[in-house]
């Protein structure tokens, strides 16, 4: 299948670059940025503080448990805080990490890591940049906090002799743009164990006394999004160590296979790096191991059948672990000095779905990577015999982490596949690589086209049908078919234009049949964990969602909807120019005069683009039938390009932030007012009367000041609500509603008769 992709080189051409390069990219979403702290303990309240963009006055926070809920907290005037909220953890949230979301004028927001665990929860408040200004640290705690650019923070804590201490630093796996390091010292000040790889320091107390962590980014940088919690605890010996919940990787979700025991049936037997000390097997078989000490190879050997066809997969990078596994399966004919060995098959990576991008990222392909350096490959074996399996990390050469764990399955075809979904995204020339999170925050009258791959297994190369369940009123999915033997597919969602303010958690799968049985795999969403609006300067880091919240903004419609003129199946024959009469319906203004648009649909992806006027209510698609070679049948399509719109922001908000401006403001006023008069009174007061006068002068000025304040709040919400509401150029993608096509077989003339 080709793949397409929005491109804006037309818009850069159409408009000029010194334009083009100054405009944006994607309409307003809202983004949840931050969350203060990050986490906190099973059965508590914790107080948030939060930062977003396109939020507006959001006042509620929404999680992916129901045990966790969240109000605004009240300040000293009585009004609803929009940036701090009191955080509800019910007793029987299980430990883990849960997505926060704001539900705003625009829709759901893009989410935030929520950590809830069973340990004490702490915020620094403090600076603690040198060993003086040190924070003190309970053992069994998690303190929350940022890092400070070019900078260090210090840490002390309490430890006896004999003492076995875990520390450990969780940042990029709960969405930090953090990358730590931890430096343990004594209480002379001697370093004893650096980490540098996000890892855990694991040692046992020399001695009593007073130890000191201290901790800062790989390259000294700090701000809110360089944030982090510090674990500390104390274990004792026999216990393992339990690593802080991380997210996923993006190409983790095509692990595990389905019905896969959580535990593996036998486990690597050290030593077994030579070949005379290879560990027998006997297959199927599911093993777990790790490489480790450092240059380990892991040699297993069984004995095969001529005829056979086995399945082997190792996971070990979507386990979350920096490795690339690498196989070598050789046949083993003699033994000892006489033993000869012949290469069968090699194994590395699982390739990508999709062509990758060229700079690894967001510039002329996807910006998510669905390959792994893990292992997905079919083994046959051609003659009877012992065979033997070298099984080792391409990075582990001077490794030596028993962290670096993997799990080695060998099995008979088991026909299956996984899916996961991203928004599309746009490919965009030099200068200008965004790499944006994109909720599926719906207007009213749009179409988003969700980009689904899928990563095949064991030989299924059977059609998977897309499935969006569970949406709002007013929304509907079309799934544009993944084919036999191709790996992607289309999922559209169109909000119809009144379709009311709403959020709902829908239900992504495939569906595929085989031998007769029909099956469905969840599909996984995809998003960026940070929108990097230029990924020259920034590497995008996206993960995968736990869930798949759909909301519609209920206010704010599409700038520009497109639509078949008539919503019947369109008909038409083999062979013939299929003529698509087209609808659009603007609502704004939009730089330049021509859209081009490109289709999406499998049997239809080849067909030319086309340019429509954005200055017409009409205009018409045709696609020639016989160019593209297309099969009778029934067919589901949809136009795509990109238009730039004059975009206004919220300008309704504007107005009603000067009011509360000018109310502020007269509030203000009038406490100034009465605050100097009881003063005056209070100076004025006889000796008798003076201590009352100055209580309410004392009372009057405290009341100036809460004024002061919220006038001071209100004059920043409306200069920050009028800078937004500045008309704007914004390029985004404009998809069609879905348009479904009946292709009817030709007609076969009637032979003449002679």
């Amino acid at each position: 299948m080709k793949l397409f992709r929005v491109t804006i080189s037309a818009v850069f051409i159409a408009f000029g670059a010194a334009s083009a390069y100054g405009q944006s990219v994607c309409l307003p979403l809202p983004r949840l940025l931050t969350t203060m702290p990050m986490g906190g303990r099973i059965g508590t309240q914790v107080e948030i503080a939060v930062t977003s963009e396109f939020t507006d006055d959001s006042s509620e926070i929404h999680f992916s448990h129901s045990g966790l809920t969240a109000v605004p907290r009240i300040d000293g005037t009585g009004l609803q805080e929009t940036d701090t909220f009191l955080v509800t953890i019910a007793a029987d949230v299980p430990p883990g990490l849960y997505e926060a979301r704001m539900m705003t004028r625009l829709g759901i927001s893009s989410s935030r890591i929520f950590s809830v665990g069973v340990l004490t929860e702490v915020v620094r408040k403090n600076p603690n940049l040198s060993p003086a200004t040190a924070m003190p640290l309970e053992l069994n705690s998690v303190c929350n906090a940022t890092t400070t650019p070019l900078a260090v923070d210090f840490y002390t804590f309490e430890a006896r002799k004999g003492q076995r201490i875990v520390c450990q630093c969780a940042a990029g796996g709960i969405d930090s743009k953090l990358k730590p390091v931890l430096i343990l010292a004594d209480s002379a000040g001697r370093e004893l164990f650096v980490e540098r790889r996000g890892g855990m320091l694991d040692f046992v107390a020399p001695s009593d006394g007073t130890y000191s962590l201290k901790l800062h980014d790989l390259l000294f940088q700090g701000g809110p999004a360089y944030f982090y919690r510090l674990v500390l605890e104390d274990l004792l010996p026999e216990v393992v160590a339990q690593k802080h919940p991380s997210t996923l990787a993006v190409n983790s979700f095509s692990w595990p296979p389905m019905n896969l025991p959580a535990d593996s049936a036998i486990k690597e037997i050290e030593p077994n790096t030579l070949h005379s000390q290879a560990q027998k097997i006997s297959l199927p078989c599911d093993l777990a191991g790790n490489f480790f000490p450092a240059a380990d190879v892991d040699t297993f050997e069984f004995t095969a059948m001529q005829g056979d066809v086995w399945w082997v997969e190792v996971a070990s990078e979507r386990l979350g672990v920096p490795t690339d596994p690498s196989i070598l399966v050789q046949k083993i004919t003699g033994e000892g000095d006489t033993e000869q060995r012949s290469d069968v098959a090699e194994f590395s990576d699982i390739p990508s779905p999709l062509k990758p991008s060229s700079n690894g990222y967001s510039y002329d392909g996807p910006p998510y990577e669905a390959g792994s350096a893990d292992i997905l490959g079919k083994l046959e074996i051609k003659e009877t015999g012992t065979y033997r399996l070298q099984l080792r990390d391409l990075f582990g050469g001077t490794r030596s982490d028993p962290r670096n764990i993997y799990r080695l399955i060998i099995r008979k075809a088991s026909p299956d596949f996984a899916v996961v979904a991203w928004s599309l995204h746009m490919e965009l020339r030099n200068g200008d690589r965004s790499a944006l999170s994109k909720p599926i925050a719906l207007r009213g009258g749009s179409t988003v086209a969700i980009e689904v791959v899928a990563i095949r297994r064991d030989g299924f190369d059977g059609e998977i049908q897309l499935v969006l369940d569970g949406l709002p009123e007013g929304v509907i999915a079309s799934g544009l078919t993944i084919p036999k033997n191709m790996s992607r597919g289309i999922m559209l969602v169109t909000a119809k234009e009144n379709a009311p303010r709403s959020l709902h958690n829908a239900s992504f799968t495939g569906r595929a049949t085989l031998d007769g049985v029909t099956f469905s795999r969840p599909c996984r969403l995809a998003s960026m964990a940070w929108p990097v609006r230029d990924a020259s300067q920034e590497i995008p880091s996206p993960r995968l969602l736990v869930d798949v919240p759909v909301s519609v903004s209920g206010v704010e419609l599409a700038p520009l909807s497109l639509a078949a003129s008539k919503s019947d199946i369109v008909e038409c024959t083999a062979g013939e120019k299929l003529t698509i009469p087209l609808t659009l319906t603007r609502r704004g203004e939009f730089s330049g005069t021509i859209m081009q648009l490109k289709t999406l649909g499998n049997g239809f992806e080849q067909s030319p683009g086309f340019d429509v006027p954005l200055t017409s209510d009409t205009c018409q698609a045709v696609i020639d039938l016989e160019q593209m070679k297309t099969s009778p049948g029934d067919y589901t399509i949809a136009f795509y390009g990109t238009a730039v719109s004059k975009y206004q922001y919220n300008p309704t908000f504007v107005s009603a932030t000067e009011k509360e401006r000018m109310k502020a403001q007269d509030e203000a006023t009038t406490r100034a007012v009465e605050a100097k008069d009881l003063i005056e009174k209070a100076s004025a007061a006889s000796a008798q009367t003076k201590e009352i006068a100055q209580k309410a002068a004392e009372s009057a000025v405290a009341r100036e000041k809460l004024a002061s304040a919220a006038l001071a709040k209100a004059v920043q919400r409306a200069k920050k609500a009028s800078e937004q509401a500045q008309p704007s150029d914004i390029a985004d993608i404009i998809v069609s509603q879905p348009i479904v096509i009946r292709v009817l077989p030709a007609l076969i003339a009637p032979e003449k008769k002679p």
